[in-house]
Order: structure tokens, then sequence, then C-alpha cells
């Protein structure tokens, strides 16, 4: 890989990474999401950045 092209993915690593632990930490917190919280964590470390974004969206309850 050359410079220029890790300088183009490193944006979307960083994000990935940052919002995979910001929703594993908040997975971690919420008492009662929608389904079992083992689902939703392999949904967030499996499926990159669709996954912490569908657990905000649909698997996160206010609480």
């Amino acid at each position: 890989m050359d410079e220029r092209t890790i300088l183009l993915v490193l944006p979307i690593l960083v994000l990935q990474i940052a919002l995979m632990i910001f929703a594993l930490v908040d997975l971690i917190k919420n008492p009662d999401p929608n389904g079992p919280k083992w689902m939703w964590a392999a949904i967030i470390v499996l499926l990159n950045i669709i996954g912490p974004i569908l657990y905000f969206v649909i698997g996160r309850r206010n609480y």
C-alpha cells in the first residue's frame, strides 16, 4: 500500500473503531435493549460501520 491509500482509508477505519467502541459501551450500560445483548454485540462487531448504526437506530431503547 502506498501512503496515499493509507491516508484515504485511515479516517474510515478510525470512524469504524470509534463507533464500535461507543456502541459496545452503550450496549453494556443498557439494561434492556431491543433483543438479546449477545445478538447486538455480534451485529456491532461483525457488520463493521453498519452494525453500530443499526444498534443505535433499532436496538437501543431510551433508558
